[in-house]
């Protein structure tokens, strides 16, 4: 899809039919002001962007995959539930779910961002998911939004499970590293920005005092779990 911008406008603009991406998510909005505000970025600098449905989109969401969680896997105790649970409910996740409706195609990001490649950011693109799924639930109700979640985590992984579904790529990366170079990575903060309620945190990844990647998440674990990911898909195109 081409993104259109005017010689005026200071955002990207893409294209005004949201109907394919209503098709694909299986809800059709009666406010489109209200899709149109999940679908924008803070860079825009508009009067709206998504911070706040995303702060809304969070909680939504935590409450309607914990409860899927814990009817699907009713043998799990609450630790493998709990990583089953993370696995989702994160950046990588929710980038997953969002890539399966092609959600990047649609956001509403500033220049710099279009140039940088800022839609397919995982930052990016997983708060503008939650926000669209807060839209979701202020117009439909949670049981709306439960539906379209179990439809989207069945498209979006072959098997939902513990094996399948969490991946914790930061002992995956330190086991590759002290193979390959004898040491294993060292993270740091690199920023913490925004309210006690609604933290992001930057890490950065070091291996062998080298920055190998750089991420951002609403904890610091999230964010060292993202900075893994990145770093072993670096090493593994090195080969």
């Amino acid at each position: 899809m081409k993104n259109k911008r005017s010689q005026n406008s200071p955002y990207i603009t893409p294209n005004s039919s949201y109907t394919t991406l209503e098709k694909a998510l299986g809800y059709s909005f009666k406010d489109k002001r209200l899709l149109e505000q999940a679908l924008t970025h803070k860079s825009c600098k508009l009067a709206l962007n998504n911070e706040r449905l995303e702060f809304l989109g969070d909680a939504v969401l935590g409450l309607v995959i914990g409860e899927l969680l814990y009817h699907k896997f009713y043998q799990y105790d609450e630790g493998k539930l709990s990583k089953l649970r993370a696995s989702i409910v994160s950046a990588q996740g929710f980038t997953k779910l969002a890539k399966a409706i092609a959600l990047q195609d649609y956001l509403r990001v500033s220049s710099s961002e279009e140039v940088s490649n800022g839609r397919e950011k995982p930052s990016i693109l997983s708060s503008a998911f939650e926000a669209l799924m807060a839209g979701v639930y202020l117009e439909a109700g949670l049981a709306k939004v439960r539906k379209i979640i179990q439809n989207l985590l069945n498209r979006a992984y072959k098997r939902l499970d513990l094996e399948h579904l969490f991946m914790d790529y930061k002992t995956a990366l330190q086991e590759l590293t002290q193979a390959q170079f004898c040491v294993i990575p060292t993270y740091q903060l690199l920023k913490e920005k925004g309210p006690d309620h609604h933290k992001e945190f930057e890490m950065a990844l070091y291996i062998q005092d080298k920055i190998y990647a750089t991420a951002k998440g609403k904890s610091k674990k999230e964010a060292e779990q993202q900075c893994a990911y990145y770093a072993l898909q670096k090493l593994k195109e090195a080969k």
